[in-house]
């Protein structure tokens, strides 16, 4: 069941092993498989699984990361209404509303506010065991938002600004005893203030290259730190207003229903979903003669992190290194364990996460009063078999 994979260069883009040397850390710890290293097979998950699994959604497989960004052709999708075309010649960005210019930008004039990069990976709200693959990384090229904002100057009454992409679809709303029937575009919204701030990003291009249709060309939002469904695909409109924007995936499809202990007394909490939570998962395995070696994975709203520590079995928790490639605030984290003296059979691993508030990443048992499956956090114990 074990897999041999040829060598591969062990950093992509313009990072190279160099430049990374001077950490003291031997080739062999970076993700990319070095020569003879064979992957040890997980016992939880087929040894094949399929990376497109609909129309609408593909996953990457964990086990074959082998650097600091996800190629183009494996970043993770998942949507609600296709995948338009758009053109990118003849795209405008339109911000309507509560503004003191209404303003239309092409993809030139965007450009023309000043180029800006941005290392960002995040995961969709519901990606979760045994799996994994809803996640990536990547560098993003565009702008920030807060630029094309000033072109249009947002007004002082405006208190939220929503992001409508050009996918859309048909709709059952439902009010009381009655159903409608409606079109809607994907939409999420921002508060104002997240919107001027400095993090929100406008991202034409993935790792180099123009952003692909799987990845919402010709432009799409980025919200650091937070969960995919912020990252509006597709970006066709920004429309500026003083009410709550209450569209389906915003008010209604991505929430978390948890009980939370208040006064002594269960209370049932209803939570909009927006940052990433604390998580860390293993994602391979791998021998390298005598020597096995843990890679994971940590996802995080980029909240610096304390540690991560691996435990084998019931032994006690060990510390990881964390890659220093992988070091960008919004980076996905990749981490690396050795595990030594590890014994022919099959053995359960997990990971654990801490950063520097001193949040924990939960257990599983920790998170039973949470009923819905969105924002899975919890820790992942993965079963190995060792020859």
């Amino acid at each position: 069941m074990t897999k041999q994979s040829t060598r591969r260069e062990i950093l992509k883009g313009s990072l190279a092993v160099a430049g990374l040397s001077i950490f003291g850390i031997p080739e062999w710890a970076f993700p990319a498989l070095a020569q003879g290293e064979v992957l040890a097979p997980f016992t939880d998950i087929p040894e094949s699984f399929p990376t497109v699994t609909g129309p609408d959604r593909r996953i990457i497989d964990i086990r074959k990361i082998d650097g600091p960004f996800t190629p183009k052709d494996q970043f993770f999708t998942a949507q609600h209404y296709g995948h338009p075309i758009v053109d990118p010649a003849t795209f405008r960005l339109k911000i309507s509303g509560l503004v003191e210019r209404p303003t239309t930008l092409s993809l030139d004039d965007l450009r023309r506010l000043g180029g800006a990069e941005l290392i960002a990976g995040f995961e969709c709200s519901g990606n979760r065991r045994p799996q994994q693959g809803l996640s990536g990384n990547g560098r993003w090229t565009g702008v920030p938002l807060r630029a094309a904002l000033d072109r249009a100057g947002v007004k002082p009454e405006a208190r939220e600004l929503v992001f409508f992409g050009a996918d859309h679809g048909e709709e059952e709303v439902e009010f009381r005893t009655n159903k409608y029937k409606v079109e809607q575009q994907f939409g999420r919204s921002l508060s104002r203030e997240k919107a001027l701030s400095r993090e929100p990003f406008l991202a034409y291009s993935l790792n180099g290259e123009p952003l692909t249709r799987h990845q919402g060309s010709p432009l799409r939002l980025l919200v650091p730190g937070w969960y995919g469904m912020a990252n509006v695909k597709w970006l066709s409109e920004i429309h500026v207003q003083a009410d709550q924007y209450l569209g389906k995936f915003q008010a209604r499809w991505y929430r978390t229903l948890k009980g939370e202990m208040i006064d002594g007394e269960l209370k049932w909490i209803e939570t909009a979903i927006t940052h990433m939570q604390l998580k860390s998962f293993i994602a391979r395995v791998t021998r390298d003669g005598s020597r096995h070696k843990v890679l994971g994975v940590v996802l995080n709203d980029g909240t610096p992190l304390k540690s991560v520590e691996v435990r084998v079995d019931s032994g006690p928790w060990q510390p990881a290194a964390m890659d220093p490639a992988t070091s960008a605030k919004y980076s996905w984290k990749l981490f690396t364990y050795a595990w030594n003296g590890a014994t022919p059979g099959e053995h359960t691993l997990v990971s654990r996460v801490t950063d520097v508030t001193g949040k924990v990443q939960p257990t599983l048992e920790e998170l039973d009063t949470k009923k819905t499956f969105l924002e899975d956090n919890s820790q992942f114990p993965r079963k190995v078999m060792i020859a």
